[in-house]
């Protein structure tokens, strides 16, 4: 695909616009993509960054302080002495410890980006069991539900055997 305002070098930025639910999309170079911006009176490319990102996502920090029942507090970790305020410049934790000094916060901002804030992907193969069996056992609690739900209570009878199965497993892991 050519370039729409050159019509000779092909494209490779591709920009959508709706406007009034119309929606119009322009292909362009990198030359005339450049121009483009320019004219326009702004450039994508370089003020992108994942502090700003993570810095527009804490952007309305009062509302999560509102949705936490708390004022502007001033936030800081016991053990780095790092402080909420430089999280939102930087996107980056001081140590292991700021996850529970800002746990509230950080738990609302996990919730925002990937809609849980409880981990449900994969996991390494030798360190992970004890998680894979808690996940599994996760997976079959809501499974149980939707037997008893259903009434079919003998494979909800299997269901909730097989979780007592694990969570024994998990006992003798020394998991909890």
């Amino acid at each position: 695909m050519f370039c729409d305002q050159c019509k000779m070098r092909p494209a490779s930025v591709y920009i959508t616009k709706i406007l009034n639910n119309e929606k119009s999309q322009l292909n362009l170079c990198e030359e005339c993509a450049k121009e483009y911006q320019q004219n326009l009176g702004f450039n994508l490319a370089p003020s992108f960054s994942i502090h700003k990102f993570l810095t527009g996502l804490l952007e309305g920090g009062e509302a999560l302080d509102q949705q936490l029942g708390r004022g502007l507090e001033y936030l800081k970790c016991k053990a780095c002495e790092a402080d909420y305020g430089q999280f939102q410049q930087t996107g980056r934790l001081g140590c292991a410890d700021c996850y529970d000094a800002f746990s509230g916060k950080l738990d609302l901002l996990l919730k925002r980006v990937h809609g849980s804030s409880v981990h449900s992907g994969k996991f390494p193969k030798r360190a992970g069991s004890h998680i894979r069996i808690s996940q599994q056992i996760r997976t079959l609690k809501n499974k149980l539900h939707a037997l008893v739900a259903a009434e079919e209570f003998e494979k909800a009878a299997e269901v909730r055997d097989k979780i007592r199965d694990l969570e024994k497993s998990l006992e003798g892991k020394g998991g909890s």
